[in-house]
């Protein structure tokens, strides 16, 4: 089993598209509707979705505040692009909420906000490599 899609719950469909389009560079699937978009990632498939819609379908209350557990990861391939990425995703509206600094596992990372409060990691590691399609390879 691994994921196909994975759907963020916005709560401004405009303000979010800018982010992720805009400030981030994603490119919207022609497959996206009025109030869904779909981002192909190379991979699994980003969504956004309304907050209060993704809330009803999964039958929990829409409310929520902290840490809901859950970060979102994106590895880059040198040390000095974490710093790069946060400095977009900050410029595009993003909150930064970890600068980047060395981690005690040996690589470097920093974590920002989107607009609607979910987190991202941005991370050089070391010892992952990528594949001649950008694909993150983990040692087996």
């Amino acid at each position: 089993m691994r994921p196909h899609i994975i759907t963020l719950g916005y709560k401004d469909l405009e303000r979010s598209r800018r982010f992720y389009e805009q400030g981030l560079g994603f490119k919207a699937s022609s497959a996206s509707q009025d109030d869904i978009v779909f981002y192909p990632t190379g991979g699994a498939v980003l969504a956004l979705y309304p907050r209060k819609l993704l809330a009803k379908d999964a039958a929990v209350p829409p409310k929520g505040s902290g840490f809901a557990g859950l970060t979102l990861a994106y590895n880059v391939k040198t040390k000095a692009e974490v710093s790069t990425v946060l400095a977009k995703a900050a410029k595009a509206g993003g909150k930064i909420t970890k600068v980047a600094e060395d981690a005690v596992w040996g690589g470097h990372s920093g974590y920002f906000a989107d607009p609607d409060g979910n987190l991202w990691e941005v991370a050089w590691n070391p010892f992952f490599k990528f594949d001649q399609n950008g694909n993150l390879k983990l040692p087996r």
